[in-house]
């Protein structure tokens, strides 16, 4: 089977994206990244996904982006309860490029030439490292700045989600037989992985649920 590294954060997009590189024929190497966030709950959901989905191989490798802070994710900033106008408090400086970047090393040892990310320019909270321009910047940037990019095939960026609504999201996660109730989405979810159900994540996902049609499994608490 081909190889793809598919970061895995433990949320619902990118389980769905885990599925959908399965049923497309790669042996999923799930990448998922402890980067200083608040809670570590969805690591743990990482893990649960990655064995229910049949991923060949799960990596959890650290970055202290909370030493350098200036998010609500990693700092002592309050998460908010609702949107707002601009880029909101809970975007990670420079997250998904570093993420990107760990996935792309790891896929050159590996030897595989296509990396998985749930990014998503739909239902998001206005982060700009989530808009097609950047996945696309980020191609461009793998070919040019490795090995297997200048002397092999080269290397593609899949982000199948980016045009879905969470409530196409949902039915497809259902059509590839992602069991939902083992992701945790939540900005501040507590020890237990149980949702706040106030934050942007949560009412997003809780959307996408309602919009789908389809009951919600997400724990509360």
């Amino acid at each position: 089977m081909k190889k793809a590294v598919v970061l895995l954060s433990g949320g619902m997009d990118s389980a769905v994206v885990v599925a959908i590189a399965r049923e497309q024929g790669y042996a999923v190497h799930a990448l998922s990244v402890r980067y200083g966030q608040r809670h570590t709950s969805e690591l743990e959901a990482a893990d649960r996904v990655a064995r229910s989905l049949g991923a060949v191989a799960h990596k959890t490798v650290h970055v202290d982006l909370r030493s350098i802070g200036g998010s609500a994710l990693t700092d002592d900033i309050d998460v908010p309860e609702a949107g707002g106008g601009g880029i909101p408090v809970t975007y990670v400086p420079a997250r998904n490029t570093i993420m990107l970047s760990v996935a792309l090393g790891w896929a050159e040892v590996l030897g595989a030439a296509d990396i998985f990310c749930g990014v998503n320019a739909v239902d998001y909270s206005g982060y700009p490292d989530c808009r097609p321009e950047f996945i696309e910047a980020f191609e461009k940037l793998a070919n040019l700045a490795t090995k297997a990019g200048v002397e092999g095939a080269g290397l593609r960026i899949h982000a199948p989600l980016m045009k879905m609504g969470k409530d196409t999201i949902v039915r497809e996660g259902l059509r590839l037989g992602v069991d939902f109730s083992e992701t945790v989405s939540c900005y501040q979810a507590d020890e237990q992985g149980r949702a706040c159900g106030h934050c942007d994540a949560c009412r997003l996902r809780a959307q996408g649920f309602a919009d789908a049609g389809v009951a919600d499994p997400t724990r509360y608490a």
